[in-house]
């Protein structure tokens, strides 16, 4: 059975407006210790869409579950057959201003770290170092059986090789990696095993129905506890991942800054929300702290 995220809150009156001043990210980069939380929002501009913004993919697409990735055969190969056409485009994405100007903070001091629920790289594509992967990377994929990992470039030629002449067109390309493809599309697409052990190949990210590793977890609740502040951005903060974080900020009483177009799940927890494209937003504060994007 797949699970279907759904917006299930609404604001309220004593949430805080959404404005545009971007002084009070400036002062907080300023003031040093700030962890910064990202979402799919960030990557939009590099053409990644998002989840549940204008045009989000989930009005139209459901992600694969774990349940059903490590039980259906079938399943298996409609996701090796959309994510191998979506790899091609997805893997060509590169940063945009905004993943550059979050580099930028890191090179001068200005960040504790970086979380990001993204799975495309382009944090660290940009030059951030200091990166944890919430749900992990679709630049690896792991076996389920021996639990070894490898590079996704060489699935990608596996998979090319196993399929030649495989080159449908996609209604659409999701954030999770996949394209959309009808089941006609897909058909006899020929998914490849691991090379050590012929067991099932899947990709290093976590899927809807499968909990985030509780180290990972653990070792992020530390940044938030160790940070100044929080500053979100480009994420609704819908699933508990990440919102987890933005009460323990809370809870802390860290300032929580958002910067996201829509409103978000955290909203009530925020001392400010700004509803900025994210590329134009974070270009301005680096240029308000005279800090060179490259």
């Amino acid at each position: 059975m797949r699970m279907r995220p759904t917006l299930t809150w609404t604001p309220t009156e004593d949430w805080p407006a959404a404005g545009t001043d971007l002084r009070p990210v400036a002062e907080a980069l300023r003031s040093g210790g700030l962890l910064v939380l990202s979402g799919a929002g960030i990557s939009t501009e590099s053409g990644i869409p998002d989840y549940r913004g204008e045009g989000g993919s989930l009005s139209r697409h459901t992600p694969m579950t774990y349940q059903e990735f490590t039980t259906s055969e079938r399943a298996r190969r409609r996701y090796w057959a959309r994510s191998h056409l979506g790899w091609r485009t997805f893997g060509r994405a590169r940063p945009n201003a905004g993943h550059r100007a979050v580099a930028a903070f890191a090179r001068h001091g200005l960040l504790a770290g970086v979380i990001t629920q993204n799975v495309d790289g382009l944090h660290q594509a940009a030059g951030s170092t200091d990166v944890v992967e919430l749900h992990g990377s679709l630049q690896r994929v792991v076996c389920l059986s021996c639990g070894t990992f490898s590079p996704r470039v060489e699935l990608a030629e596996r998979l090319e090789e196993a399929n030649a002449g495989f080159d449908p067109v996609a209604a659409a390309l999701n954030p999770d990696g996949d394209a959309d493809l009808t089941d006609e599309q897909v058909g006899d697409f020929r998914v490849a095993p691991c090379t050590l052990c012929g067991g099932i190949l899947k990709p290093d990210v976590v899927f809807f129905g499968e909990n985030v590793p509780p180290e990972r977890v653990a070792h992020c609740r530390t940044l938030i506890r160790e940070a100044e502040s929080l500053l979100v951005l480009g994420s609704s903060l819908t699933v508990m991942s990440g919102l987890r974080f933005v009460r323990l900020a809370a809870e802390t009483e860290k300032p929580v800054l958002i910067i996201n177009r829509d409103p978000t799940r955290g909203d009530r927890h925020a001392t400010t929300r700004i509803a900025l494209p994210l590329g134009t937003a974070l270009s301005t504060v680096a240029e308000q702290l005279d800090i060179a994007v490259e």
